[in-house]
């Protein structure tokens, strides 16, 4: 059970470290090196390794190592059209049973965002805004639907990373967010499927023109 939870935990700090550039796509990493760095055997390395390699975010090669896999933009572009469509659905979703309290949520993320500097801090508004999609995911009810969300966004959040010097428009967050809480606490169904996916088409747009 210990060697359970250390991987887990393992798992949580390389995914987010791989999904925020810490490693960077094409990363070789040292199985011993992270055992050592984290205090723990090389089993719930290993485990970790795994799980990672299971989310795409891993590439296990024979008598080489793990490395960091690289970001697939062809994949990337069959994953924005899944992604478009389960965000609206889960914006539908929410719109019905959304409560007042993660209304507020999202209404605070946007203040905050408000008060960055895209220039300075767009870590800081990737992070707000996957919360803010992770709020609405929560609202859904749709378990099935928050992991298969979980999972698209994991990919997601790792382009936003990818090319945040290359963003510097506030409107792309504060263009769409609001719209979309607007409809959420109208209880509009429509409107916030609409929004939402309004929201991944904005970004998908800027992306596709920065990197062609």
């Amino acid at each position: 059970m210990a060697e359970e939870i250390k991987s887990d935990r393992l798992y949580e700090t390389l995914k987010k470290r791989i999904v925020q550039l810490e490693y960077t796509p094409g990363q070789v990493l040292n199985e011993a090196d992270i055992a050592n760095e984290f205090a723990v055997s090389r089993t719930p390395v290993r485990k970790a390794f795994e799980q990672l390699k299971n989310v795409n975010l891993m590439d296990i090669i024979p008598r080489y190592g793990a490395q960091v896999a690289p970001i697939d933009f062809k994949y990337m572009k069959s994953l924005f059209e899944v992604n478009r469509e389960l965000e609206g659905f889960a914006a539908r979703l929410a719109a019905d049973r959304i409560t007042e309290d993660n209304i507020s949520v999202l209404e605070d993320i946007i203040n905050r965002i408000k008060s960055y500097d895209i220039e300075t801090e767009y870590r800081k508004m990737i992070i707000e805004d996957a919360h803010f999609h992770e709020t609405i995911f929560a609202s859904c009810g749709n378990p099935c639907l928050v992991e298969i969300l979980y999972y698209l966004h994991l990919h997601t959040d790792r382009l936003w990373f990818y090319v945040q010097k290359d963003i510097t428009d506030i409107n792309l967050f504060l263009g769409t967010m609001p719209q979309i809480v607007e409809a959420l606490k109208k209880r509009d169904q429509e409107k916030a499927a609409e929004e939402a996916r309004r929201h991944i088409d904005v970004f998908v747009e800027r992306i596709k023109q920065e990197l062609l």
